[in-house]
Order: C-alpha cells, then sequence, then structure tokens
C-alpha cells in the first residue's frame, strides 16, 4: 500500500507541482480544496493520478475526515492572516484530530527565523502561525528554499531587464538563495515521504551574488548589464516602512509593492550559510542558466511583469 499525503492548496501554482511530484514518487494523493472549488481545477488534479477531497475549510470535522490515514500533511496554502494563521490553523487541528503524524507548513521562502519580527509582513504571519505549530503535538519541518528563481524573469530591481542593471543593497557579493517552483515540489515531496525529518531543512537551485548575476549577463547572455548599488540595507528598510505607512490599502494585498520590497530587504539581510540539498539525491537542481533560458519569452527586452 503506498503512502497517503494529504496536501492543501493544491489547486495552486506550488500545490500542483507537490501533487505532481508526490505521485511521481508513488505516493497517494489527497488534494484538499474548497467546496466549490471549479471543476477544471478538480479535474486537473484527478487527471494526474490525486483524489480530490473539496470540504469547508473552516469546518475541522470535515478536514479531519480527509486527513484519515494520511502520513504527511502538507500544507502550500497561499494568502494573508485569514489563510496562513486561521485556515492554516484548522487544518492543523484536523491533522492532529485525525493522528496525523507529520505537518510541513506553508512556509517556502527566506529562513525568516533568522529575521527580526515587524521586518516582513508576511513572514510575520507565518512567524504567528508557528507560534500554534510549535506548542502542537504533531511533528512539523518548514522548508527554506529562499526566493523563488522564476522571479528573476519578472524585471525587478535585483534583475532589471528593461534598464539592463543588476541592482543591490549594500554588498554586491551577498549570496542569494533561488530555488525554482518544480525543485521545491521535487524536494517537499520528497520530505513529505521521510518520516524523519528535522524541523528546518534549507535548500537552493543555486546561490549566486548580483557581482555574478553581472558577469552572468556579460559572460552568458552576452547583453552585459551594470552592477548598480541601490543603497545600504538602512534606506531600504526606512524606505518599506515609509510605504507601507503611506499606502495602507496594501495591507489587504498579497504582494503590495512594499512587501515584494520587503522581499528584497529580507534576501539581502538573511542567506542558507549550509543546505539540505543532498538528504534526496533523487532530487535534480536547475541551474541560473537553465531558468533564464527555459524562460525566455518572459525575459525579452520591453518586458513590462
Amino acid at each position: 500500500m503506498s503512502t497517503k499525503i494529504l496536501v492543501a492548496g493544491a489547486t495552486g501554482n506550488l500545490g500542483k507541482r507537490i501533487v505532481r511530484s508526490l505521485i511521481a514518487r508513488g505516493a497517494t494523493v489527497v488534494a484538499l480544496g474548497r467546496t466549490g472549488t471549479a471543476d477544471e481545477k478538480v479535474q486537473a488534479l484527478k487527471g494526474l493520478g490525486a483524489q480530490v477531497a473539496l470540504v469547508d475549510m473552516a469546518s475541522v470535522a470535515e478536514i479531519t475526515d480527509a486527513c484519515a490515514g494520511a502520513a504527511c500533511v502538507v500544507s502550500s496554502l497561499q494568502g494573508l492572516r485569514d489563510v496562513i494563521v486561521d485556515t492554516q490553523s484548522v487544518l492543523l487541528e484536523a491533522s492532529v484530530a485525525a493522528g496525523v503524524p507529520r505537518f510541513i507548513p506553508s512556509d517556502f521562502s527566506t529562513d525568516f527565523t533568522r529575521l527580526p519580527g515587524g521586518e516582513n509582513r508576511n513572514f510575520d504571519l507565518r512567524r504567528e502561525f508557528h507560534g500554534r505549530l510549535s506548542v502542537a503535538s504533531i511533528s512539523a519541518t518548514a522548508i527554506f528554499n529562499g526566493a523563488f528563481a522564476e522571479i528573476l524573469t519578472y524585471n525587478i530591481p535585483l534583475f532589471d531587464f528593461q534598464k539592463k542593471v543588476v541592482g543591490y543593497w549594500e554588498n554586491p557579493d551577498w549570496r542569494l538563495d533561488f530555488t525554482t517552483m518544480d525543485d521545491t515540489a521535487s524536494y517537499t515531496a520528497a520530505a513529505a515521504l521521510d518520516s524523519d525529518t528535522p524541523s528546518r531543512l534549507r535548500i537552493a537551485s543555486f546561490q549566486v551574488s548580483p557581482r555574478e548575476l553581472a558577469d552572468f549577463t556579460r559572460d552568458v547572455m552576452k547583453t552585459p548589464f551594470e552592477l548598480v548599488c541601490m543603497g545600504s540595507l538602512e534606506d531600504l528598510r526606512v524606505h518599506n516602512k515609509s510605504e507601507r505607512a503611506a499606502h495602507p490599502e496594501g495591507e489587504s494585498e498579497l504582494y503590495a509593492s512594499w512587501q515584494q520590497s520587503q522581499y528584497m530587504q529580507s534576501m539581502f539581510s538573511t542567506h542558507h550559510e549550509s543546505l539540505d540539498n543532498n538528504r534526496y539525491p533523487d532530487v535534480t537542481w536547475t541551474s541560473l542558466r537553465d531558468v533564464i533560458v527555459n524562460n525566455a519569452t518572459n525575459t525579452r527586452e520591453g518586458d513590462e511583469r
């Protein structure tokens, strides 16, 4: 009998990839979704080979039934406090009630445990949920993948295709952690099927500094980008606090402009000193070159994303 894993948030971008990776590893997957989920999303998950359980996400009883017999619950839920803290807490309570031995929360980020509170709104929500998770009678493993590598194709200040600039704050040799969504999903699937994981796993498809990114544009892309200092981390911190105060409507947006800038601040404030990439030798890692080449249509000059 194959191992049963429940995935919450399975209709999302990362969640669907985790479902696919688990099924490729031979797991029995229950994809948890909200009652009323569009049929095309349900059929897509079934097409991957998953069982689909549509529930009231506020009902501990309904989710407990769906969790029965699972070896691990993986949360890939995305949202603000009502999701990351409230809904995820219902999922946690149901997991405990069903006797599930292990829980992987929806972190998938820079290791925010090494950052102070109050500097990143979305990390503060995850930190609040971890306060509840830490006292629950279930083993938990957070997976910290740095930033999703795909953001390098989104025309961000760090890697700006329009201006042909590699921007950095304070230190051009600071190494940044990037993991593709597929690599994150593959590693998460392996961890979900591993009954003896530690409380934290840190991974990266690759680590690269702004200076190395600039070198990459010259040597590989054959289109040199200018390496530009955007200021100090304190400059960025002050800017982010000012922008958040000036745009309170952004509190209801998952990726408000100031929240995106807070992520940049976090990336330049901490990185993985060591990686757990080798824990699962069958997981292969995507290179920086592959990310850029595979997303060439997104990184063309004039991209408005």
